[in-house]
């Protein structure tokens, strides 16, 4: 029974903060969705050939794992639950962050891959011909990319599928905003395309060194923020190594006080984030 009731209060809690951890998609053309989004940040991450299916059951094996771990260690329902609850959030919280330090390490190389397109551009190679050439003169992060979409152009000649799936393969808004340009330059001309190109360049360099000083001034904020929201919890991890702690949250009372601690966790974190958070930019062209 008290197992049951500790299961109920998790996911109460879990649905409370649920907007805060996973907000509802803005409304914007283009727009396609819960999977998509998570589809990108798996691209984003350089797990893209992983089907989200497999994700999901990672995921349910760490959360089963979890419980199962704290239940036998600390036999207190409410623990396991929310060792359930941090087994499930593990992956995503993982792919998440990894997706956000490939996105950041991005911004630098853009610029790069813009300049190396204007140059072939202006030697006058044709436009599939300068994305393919990226596989061997772009920069190391995004030649895998583009040498898969220089053998799938050879093959098949579409250049319009084979931007399309360059597109997925690489899910960042900016690459899309610079392959977009290249398509609409292929089909319907333009002769002022290297200079748009140049001034997306300086405009990437300059939104990049300034988004590297607001977050070279904030890390010892969110560093400083982290600690406090893991202190606590391994406070609670060395005292439950006493049978008396171990009896004191096996209890009502207990069970009330980590539910509420979970809880102001989550939030107090989650609007950390928020606040620090930059602007991010939108895939407008899915």
């Amino acid at each position: 029974m008290s197992l049951a009731l500790g299961a109920l209060l998790g996911l109460g809690v879990l649905l409370v903060v649920s907007p805060l951890m996973w907000p509802a998609a803005a409304r914007w053309p283009g727009a396609t969705g819960v999977g998509a989004r998570a589809r990108d940040e798996l691209a984003l991450a350089g797990l893209g050939a992983v089907p989200i299916a497999v994700v999901v059951i990672v995921v349910a094996v760490l959360a089963l794992v979890a419980g199962a771990i704290a239940h036998a260690v600390f036999r207190v329902p409410v623990l396991t639950v929310v060792a359930t609850l941090l087994g499930a959030a593990l992956v995503p919280l993982l792919v998440r962050a990894r997706a956000t330090r490939r996105r950041a390490a991005n911004r630098a190389v853009w610029p790069d891959v813009v300049d190396h397109l204007v140059s072939s551009v202006r030697a006058g190679m044709s436009l599939p011909d300068s994305l393919g050439a990226l596989a061997d003169l772009g920069p190391a992060a995004t030649r895998t990319a583009f040498a898969d979409f220089d053998d799938e152009y050879r093959r098949t000649g579409n250049f319009g599928a084979c931007l399309d799936r360059l597109k997925g393969a690489l899910a960042d808004p900016v690459s899309d905003r610079i392959l977009e340009t290249l398509r609409m330059a292929r089909e319907v001309g333009g002769s002022d395309v290297t200079a748009v190109l140049r001034g997306l360049a300086g405009y990437l360099r300059e939104d990049a060194a300034l988004r590297a000083e607001v977050v070279a001034r904030q890390s010892w904020i969110r560093n400083a923020a982290r600690l406090g929201v893991a202190a606590p919890w391994l406070l609670l991890l060395v005292l439950a190594s006493r049978p008396e702690t171990i009896l004191a949250y096996d209890s009502a009372a207990g069970a009330a006080l980590i539910i509420a601690g979970v809880a102001v966790t989550v939030i107090a974190y989650q609007a950390m984030v928020t606040l620090g958070r930059l602007p991010e930019e939108r895939r407008w062209f899915h």
